[in-house]
């Protein structure tokens, strides 16, 4: 069993930058995918970023690409999300979440979220 934790969130305004970080509490290495959701009042949740374990390849929705970057390190067991040139559209609660392979079977964790505010 994994805890995630996020962080980083907050208010911020047009054209700044945030970087969120989700903390495990256990070791992330087994992990096999690891993405970033938000989700806005009165809006489904929206993938915006994941990192495959396996072969390091990211992903990015399209409204994120450039300006968004996910990434990892080991040794934090940590996932990281830096977000560059935020603009309204971005204000949503964040959330990570992580697929471990167990050996035996996977695992999917979610953490609690992080609010982020982008104002005008």
């Amino acid at each position: 069993q994994v805890t995630l934790v996020e962080s980083g969130g907050g208010l911020v305004q047009a054209g700044g930058s945030l970087r969120l970080s989700c903390t495990a509490s256990g070791s992330i290495r087994r992990s096999t995918l690891m993405s970033w959701y938000r989700q806005a009042p009165g809006k489904q949740r929206e993938l915006v970023a994941s990192l495959s374990g396996n072969s390091g390849r990211t992903s990015y929705v399209d409204t994120v690409k450039g300006r968004f970057a996910i990434s990892r390190d080991n040794a934090k067991n940590t996932v990281y999300l830096q977000m560059n040139s935020l603009n309204p559209e971005d204000t949503a609660e964040y959330i990570c979440s992580v697929r471990l392979d167990h050996g035996v079977g996977y695992g999917d964790y979610w953490g609690q979220g992080t609010q982020v505010t982008v104002s005008t």
